[in-house]
């Protein structure tokens, strides 16, 4: 019986004109066919998204895309063990910002400059690892179902009252890298002596803690525990499945850019690059937004109420040793 994904998956071809894409170029295609005619991708985009793109490029091009899909963290981890061996299996990352600059900084990547990068806003590209093709924002999301919208949280600052104790569930700050920024940047929506204040009355409820930002959504889809802090754009993508999910509408929230990028000993480098022009591109884009992601084109939203009115907050930029104290300054408050 067809799965949601698959069904999903061809209902977005649909969408699709079996034209050239604009960022492809006939040679670079061809060389890639020498190569083996086929790209390996390791990612933490949802596995139907990156699917639904990979068969259309496949369609276009008649390059396979062998897609390995994980949490940021395990793709960063999996990548740069590879490559400190000297023997990486990839040709092409993409995840989100700090694991993606933490890799650049260790040399994992090679500068390619796509030519379809030039249709970002400026704002939105990183001089070493070119445009953020989307933001993922993190946000409240609730079991409509087991609380009722009225009820429902307003802020962050209402997870802290007693109704809600026992009802929310969120990534653990002490192990998933995209939890330890959240958190650590979140001074950047209340202020430095709030927010330090704000994390320890919050581990004080005692959240139930999961391996990464998918869990919480699961557990709030079935309403185990009914309150997720998590990805807003899983409100869209599990509602399509049936699950009575909502979001709270906070006007900014504190997210992440997302990179793509060659690595610099990549097995299959023109399949590569192929993929990455298409990636970026236009097509590639749009089927990202019919699927509920918040990408970086002027004018183009994910298919969920009110996603026009949020306000995109950067979280901070983490090297290794800020992560490293940060991760054992939450395990102190939340593991005590």
């Amino acid at each position: 019986m067809p799965t949601f994904i698959s069904l999903l998956a061809c209902a977005v071809s649909l969408f699709i004109l079996v034209v050239p894409a604009s960022g492809q170029k006939a040679p670079l295609v061809e060389a890639a066919k020498k190569e083996g005619a086929r790209v390996v991708v390791y990612g933490s985009m949802e596995s139907g998204i990156a699917e639904s793109i990979a068969k259309v490029f496949l369609k276009k091009t008649g390059l396979q895309v062998d897609y390995w899909r994980a949490s940021s963290t395990k793709v960063m981890d999996r990548a740069l063990s590879e490559y400190r061996v000297g023997k990486p299996l990839f040709d092409v990352v993409f995840t989100i910002a700090d694991p993606m600059k933490i890799m650049q900084r260790e040399g994992v990547f090679a500068r390619y400059d796509s030519p379809t990068a030039k249709d970002y806003p400026k704002d939105a590209i990183d001089p070493n690892l070119g445009p953020s093709y989307r933001n993922l924002m993190i946000g409240i999301v609730y079991n409509k179902n087991a609380i009722n919208p009225g009820d429902a949280p307003r802020s962050l600052e209402d997870l802290l009252k007693p109704q809600y104790r026992g009802k929310l569930v969120m990534p653990d700050p002490t192990q998933h890298t995209t939890a330890t920024q959240w958190l650590a940047s979140l001074h950047r929506l209340m202020g430095k002596e709030k927010s330090e204040r704000y994390i320890r009355d919050l581990a004080a409820t005692r959240p139930m803690l999961v391996e990464s930002l998918l869990p919480p959504v699961e557990r709030a889809s079935t309403g185990e525990i009914p309150i997720a802090i998590t990805l807003v754009h899983y409100t869209y993508v599990f509602g399509q499945k049936g699950a009575p999910l909502d979001y709270v509408r906070l006007p900014r929230m504190l997210g992440d850019s997302n990179y793509v990028a060659l690595s610099n000993k990549a097995p299959h480098p023109n399949a590569g690059k192929a993929f990455i022009d298409y990636f970026l591109d236009d097509e590639s884009i749009n089927i990202m937004a019919k699927m509920g992601e918040f990408v970086n084109r002027k004018g183009i939203y994910p298919p969920l109420p009110d996603a026009d009115r949020i306000q995109f907050v950067p979280m901070d930029d983490l090297g290794p040793k800020a992560y490293a104290e940060k991760k054992k300054e939450y395990k102190e408050i939340f593991l005590r």
